[in-house]
């Protein structure tokens, strides 16, 4: 029997459903194919992200599952992600131009999050489920993709359809099922 999983946070003050009910699973369904319509939509919402100067310096891998690019990425992965991040429909890794002729690029990591940050809330209002992860070989990904040496990848997104909680493994289920905590905001401003 499936269980079915409300984790909708709780907020303090209002914010978008599409917000409060987005969780980062680790339980992805092995056989569910990539909803190829959805993950369109999720990519065009990175591209509509904002970055300083409309320098766009995000770039995008996207390696799906059964592939040798979804195979190589799942390699590079460090750790527990390793255990349950195969299963993901698609590995999306996301990169930024952090150098252009030898001058950095200052605000490059922090435009390619909020890239990854529009992906993540449109994947999710499109029905697909994500997951970041910064726990991965970086230069494997760099080196296997044959990216500039300007272009670092800063992070890999699984994503794909929600798997069954009651049958994942117990590691897995017990911290798909633990309580979903936050700091409060007024423990994250500072000089208040």
């Amino acid at each position: 029997m499936s269980l079915t999983l409300d984790r909708t946070a709780a907020t303090d003050a209002p914010i978008l459903d599409v917000l409060a009910e987005r969780w980062s699973t680790r339980i992805f369904d092995p056989a569910a194919p990539l909803d190829e319509a959805a993950l369109a939509s999720a990519l065009e919402a990175a591209r509509w992200a904002p970055s300083a100067n409309n320098t766009q310096p995000w770039r995008f891998i996207v390696a799906r599952r059964g592939t040798e690019a979804h195979a190589a990425v799942v390699a590079a992965l460090t750790g527990f992600n390793q255990a349950w991040a195969a299963d993901a429909a698609a590995l999306v890794v996301f990169a930024a131009t952090t150098e252009i002729d030898g001058e950095p690029q200052h605000f490059a990591t922090y435009d390619t999050g909020q890239a990854a940050a529009h992906f993540t809330v449109q994947a999710h209002a499109s029905g697909l489920h994500t997951h970041q992860m910064g726990g991965f070989d970086r230069a494997a990904v760099a080196a296997t993709f044959a990216l500039d040496a300007g272009v670092t990848p800063l992070t890999v997104m699984a994503v794909g359809t929600l798997g069954d909680v009651s049958a994942a493994p117990e590691p897995l289920r017990e911290r798909e099922l633990a309580p979903r905590t936050r700091r409060s905001v007024k423990d994250s401003l500072v000089g208040a």
